[in-house]
């Protein structure tokens, strides 16, 4: 927790054709957690640094004002955004040397997006767990064999080292800091400030079950997904969905995993587990009360599925991601804000 005048250094650094929403989105989080009453001391302090200094090009082509690193001094937080350029940034001798150089004086360092291939090209990740955008995993877990990649958390935190997801991700590592830095109602304080909905922790998915049916569906079954969400706690065997959309349960089952690549029953499952987990998150209901509720039936079938999809059993899973105690009150992390 930070102390009444600790001001901390935070510098974010960018590059040639960085993606401008990997610097603002984080920036304004620390930016909104200055507000302060007049004459106290801002908690952080901001800087925006490349290699050499001057105006940065970033890919939208608007132009970013950046010092020159090697003119930066005490540093506490260092945060190094993505975008298209990253990789030749990962080729620029100059900002590698000095990553490596002033690492170790530096008490966090992070990436947004894809900027963790700027961290492993400078060294800084070796035998770290990390993620990065979705997108680009599998590529950094080839280019770089000795990091345990995540495949599609918000963000990992491995020691010293914050590594987050794509684009907005870096909203949730800077709450995330935040928090660290200032605390649980500091960090709601600035996501209700920013506007997001959810404060969403570090190991939840980068995407949603019906997020990525909309991705795989022609459009043909939309309806049919948006009537199951709303009615999880119902028969939604082949056979009942069949008749739902007026086809045969063998006609249908053919179709339906043409279309989407999954089985109806794998995606019942999928979106049950989808909505327990959000009520797990966000309402401090019971365990037995969100497994009727979800279709589960009971406990031990929702704890059968968590532990098969997740590898964690419902009640762990709420530890890690549900509501957090703060001065005496319970508060819900996971609530719209």
């Amino acid at each position: 927790m930070e102390g009444g005048l600790i001001q901390r250094h935070v510098v974010f650094v960018v590059f040639p054709n960085a993606l401008l929403l990997d610097l603002s989105g984080p920036l304004a989080g620390f930016e909104l957690s200055c507000e302060t009453s007049e004459g106290a001391t801002a908690p952080y302090r901001l800087t925006v640094a490349s290699a050499e200094g001057g105006l940065i090009r970033t890919s939208s082509g608007l132009e970013v004002m950046s010092r020159p690193l090697c003119g930066v001094a005490d540093v506490d937080t260092l945060v190094v955004v993505g975008g298209s350029g990253v990789h030749e940034a990962a080729r620029d001798s100059r900002l590698l040397g000095w990553l490596a150089a002033n690492a170790g004086s530096i008490r966090r360092i992070c990436s947004v997006c894809t900027g963790t291939f700027v961290l492993a090209a400078a060294g800084l990740l070796t035998q770290r767990r990390v993620v990065t955008h979705w997108g680009a995993c599998r590529l950094l877990q080839d280019r770089f064999p000795d990091l345990t990649v995540s495949p599609d958390a918000i963000y990992e935190r491995d020691g010293p080292i914050w590594t987050s997801a794509g684009v907005t991700a870096g909203i949730d590592l800077a709450l995330a800091l935040i928090e660290d830095d200032r605390g649980h109602a500091e960090a709601i304080r600035v996501a209700k400030r920013l506007v997001v909905f959810l404060k969403r922790a570090g190991g939840q998915t980068q995407f949603s079950v019906p997020l990525a049916l909309q991705e795989a569906d022609d459009g043909g079954f939309e309806v049919l997904h948006r009537w199951i969400s709303d009615h999880l706690d119902e028969d939604l065997r082949v056979e009942a969905l069949a008749e739902r959309a007026s086809m045969s349960p063998r006609t249908f089952a053919r179709l339906y995993a043409a279309r989407t690549g999954r089985t109806p029953a794998k995606v019942v499952e999928e979106l049950r587990l989808d909505a327990a987990r959000r009520a797990l998150e966000e309402t401090r209901q019971s365990i037995k009360e969100i497994a009727v509720r979800c279709g589960f039936v009971d406990e031990e079938r929702m704890r059968r599925a968590f532990r098969r999809r997740l590898g964690v059993n419902p009640q762990d899973y709420r530890g890690k991601f549900g509501a957090a105690e703060t001065g005496g009150a319970r508060t819900e992390a996971g609530a719209p804000l």
